[in-house]
């Protein structure tokens, strides 16, 4: 085995209490295109709440039409990541991709909730680039030029990608067509950029900006003219937003108490208020389509340590456990 990549380090404190992850060495590039086919409920073919019957694709699976949320999956006796979804109900996830020679992370519901984008990790953990699948089953299909890239957010028209790209020691902002053309460079800075989130309009990116001493602020950008405004103060460990289509961004802070806690905020920096509060480490947050309630992982100082998905509505009351398997659960987007 070798190292698995560390994505903690943006999620809000894991990665300066965790412990490395381990990642199982990938096999050839072939296996890189091989994944089960799928089904993502769209209404007409989901039905009720929970998970449905067989799908008419072979091998397919469906999801219900509630608005099912989509994550990444590891346990320590299976170290390689793959794909679940899980109704916001509760019920059993159900696997979406099934990978065993690579790790399928990062997921990001197309608006229309057709395609889920994803990232994929190849031979020793190197990252193969940016891929979106069909939910009626299979056709996956890689986004040219992202090698490397992460923290990829779809745009609300559907016809963009962003995402996070290294260049040089550095990591700066990409935005392309989903078709990876033409892929155009946004920030050019000494800092690392990463996890963009689009505004409602599509005309604006959050995202968090990391300094040399492992400090973290969310900043504004403008797409049509690249300028920049900061969210929140420097000097601050914020990570992950995710801007809802109410015009608020909630994010994770390691604040005063040495825990990751989620925080909302408006675009403008105004209204800025703690939801959670537990001694735990509470990341990747993710909005409801009404932006009522936030899924979210809670837990993970280390490998031993189990993540699970939680809901709690958007005051901050009636955290809800969603997933309970002794696995780690990250990355959820909630399907639009």
């Amino acid at each position: 085995m070798v190292r698995r990549t560390d994505r903690t380090h943006r999620s809000g404190g894991a990665g300066a209490n965790g412990g490395a992850r381990l990642r199982r060495a990938a096999a050839a590039a072939a296996a890189l295109a091989v994944a089960a086919p799928l089904t993502l409920g769209a209404a007409a073919d989901a039905g009720a709440a929970g998970v449905a019957g067989p799908a008419a694709v072979p091998g397919a699976v469906r999801v219900a039409a509630d608005h099912p949320i989509v994550f990444a999956r590891y346990t320590a006796a299976a170290p390689v990541e793959d794909l679940y979804a899980i109704s916001p109900a509760g019920g059993a996830p159900v696997k979406l991709t099934h990978t065993p020679t690579v790790s399928d992370v990062m997921p990001s519901w197309s608006p229309d909730g057709k395609r889920v984008a994803f990232l994929r990790y190849g031979a020793g953990g190197a990252i193969d680039g940016i891929w979106t699948m069909k939910s009626t089953g299979g056709d996956l299909k890689p986004v040219p030029g992202t090698q490397g890239a992460s923290d990829l957010a779809w745009s609300p028209d559907g016809k963009r990608i962003a995402y996070s790209k290294p260049v040089g020691t550095q990591r700066e902002l990409y935005v392309a067509d989903i078709d990876g053309t033409p892929a155009t460079r946004l920030t050019h800075t000494a800092a690392d950029e990463f996890h963009p989130t689009w505004s409602p309009d599509g005309g604006q990116l959050a995202f968090s900006r990391a300094d040399a001493s492992g400090l973290s602020r969310l900043m504004r950008i403008q797409l049509s003219t690249l300028a920049q405004t900061p969210v929140t103060l420097s000097g601050s460990h914020d990570w992950t937003p995710d801007w809802s289509r109410g015009n608020r961004i909630v994010f994770s802070r390691v604040d005063s108490t040495g825990f990751a806690h989620l925080y909302v905020v408006r675009p403008d920096g105004s209204g800025l208020h703690r939801i959670t509060s537990a001694r735990a480490n509470d990341k990747y947050p993710s909005w409801s389509p009404d932006g009522r309630r936030l899924v979210f992982t809670r837990g993970g100082t280390d490998d031993a340590d189990p993540e699970h998905l939680f809901l709690v509505r958007a005051d901050g009351t009636a955290p809800t456990q969603l997933t309970k398997a002794g696995s780690h659960d990250l990355e959820a987007d909630w399907r639009p």
